[in-house]
């Protein structure tokens, strides 16, 4: 494996002008509080940055430390999720805010403690450790990823490309300032280095990319292809009282959506049952969303109810107290469908 003698210093000397500025980052030099590195990096698992700020200034400002956050009703940090999606994310966000709460409010410094709390894993730890507490961790995302397949012309596809490049990439982590490092790698990867049309010309490091230099830049790295994705049918009922109310249940903690408030359904997420009030529903239409591993195709029926309606599932909801805005995108979908039929 060989880099063509790309170097750290030439790509923070590109940072240091060319860094993005978000809310979440500082400065070169300053001190990054490890709360909001935390929170951030959690924001983006699988999720782009244009998703995240909102969602990220939402939270800083409702919860500005992670004593406010620990504090925090699930309910209420639920609801500040809501679309952001792989809802055990935000599950994992309270607990770990509570347990860092527990050991006196600090963030562990090292990989081993972070590690340990609920919901960090080697890649967050890693960009905690950098970033956060300027330690020289090996910070590997996919635009890490796919810079380094690059760099090094890496052709071994993923996933079994990963030991390789995290490899790499431990051999470009520098020293001094490995926390502006991992995020001048990222927003090489963002803003030059993309999927499709890599802005070779730019490119701080193009004097020594392998996959630049052979002309196969655009082609890595190489991925094997993945399964077609199956489809699932299911139902959903939306049952509204003449007050307003509407029906509405908690998920189970764990599982898909787990912890957010929605629509009693069946047939789509392992749950099975009958309608959850017993009287007339009617189907308004068909709505579609893609999780990670499958596709979902929901049809959506409607109730009417009186204010003496018993529900043998969930509970009406108040229309005071029900926001379309606190549920997940498709129970909001499910929603709109419902007002629109």
């Amino acid at each position: 494996m060989r880099d063509g003698g790309v170097k750290a210093a030439d790509l923070l000397a590109w940072y240091d002008v060319h860094a993005r500025v978000l809310p979440w980052r500082v400065r070169s030099g300053a001190w990054a509080d490890p709360y909001r590195v935390w929170l951030s990096e959690v924001m983006l698992q699988q999720t782009t940055v244009a998703a995240v700020t909102g969602y990220f200034e939402r939270f800083v400002r409702r919860w500005p430390r992670v004593e406010d956050l620990a504090a925090a009703e699930d309910d209420a940090v639920m609801a500040e999720w809501a679309g952001l999606g792989y809802y055990a994310r935000a599950r994992n966000l309270l607990a770990c805010a509570r347990a860092v709460v527990g050991v006196g409010g600090v963030f562990p410094s090292d990989l081993s403690g972070l590690r340990a709390l609920p919901g960090i894993g080697p890649y967050t730890a890693a960009a905690i450790a950098a970033i956060a507490f300027d330690r020289p961790a090996v910070v590997v995302d996919g635009n890490v990823e796919r810079v380094m397949a690059r760099v090094f012309g890496i052709e071994v596809p993923l996933p079994m490309a990963k030991p390789v490049l995290v490899a790499a990439a431990a051999g470009l982590t520098p020293a001094l300032r490995p926390g502006d490092y991992a995020q001048a790698v990222m927003d090489l990867g963002a803003t030059i280095c993309t999927p499709r049309r890599p802005a070779c010309g730019i490119c701080p490091w193009s004097g020594g990319c392998v996959a630049g230099g052979k002309g196969i830049a655009a082609e890595l790295p190489r991925k094997i292809p993945k399964a077609a994705k199956p489809t699932r049918q299911g139902t959903i009922w939306v049952g509204r009282r003449v007050d307003g109310a509407v029906l509405v249940e908690r998920r189970a903690a764990k599982g898909l959506l787990g912890g957010t408030s929605g629509f009693p359904g069946t047939g789509w997420d392992g749950s099975e049952g009958d309608a959850p009030v017993v009287g007339d529903w009617r189907e308004v239409g068909v709505v579609r969303h893609t999780f990670t591993h499958f596709h979902l195709e929901l049809r959506v029926l409607v109730g009417n109810f009186g204010l003496d309606t018993a529900a043998l599932r969930g509970e009406f909801l108040g229309a005071n107290a029900f926001s379309p805005g606190d549920l997940p995108t498709l129970m909001r979908k499910a929603y709109e469908a419902a007002v629109g039929g």
